[in-house]
């Protein structure tokens, strides 16, 4: 899946252009990022596009030396839940 970095977010459209899958995140100061919002349309929900949208911005974070700070309910329980961010959560 083809995720596009678009202003402060990445996000994924279908074969009809539109929107139906994105990760949003603004700048909390020096050298941080808060992923704010999650949003995975109903048609491809249970396909693992939540988790490849924190992927792409854990990446994200990771090229630009930057740390998360989630507050996008989501982005908490899969930090909370797996070690594979520690390097770049708060």
């Amino acid at each position: 899946m083809e995720f596009i970095h678009e202003g402060k977010a990445f996000r994924h459209y279908n074969a009809a252009g539109e929107m139906d899958a994105e990760i949003t995140y603004a700048s909390k100061g020096e050298g941080v990022i808060e992923a704010n919002h999650t949003f995975v349309d109903s048609s491809i929900r249970g396909q693992g596009v939540g988790r490849q949208l924190v992927d792409k911005l854990a990446d994200f974070a990771r090229g630009e030396n930057l740390k998360i700070h989630p507050t996008c309910p989501y982005v908490v329980a899969l930090f909370e839940k797996s070690t594979e961010y520690d390097d770049v959560k708060i």
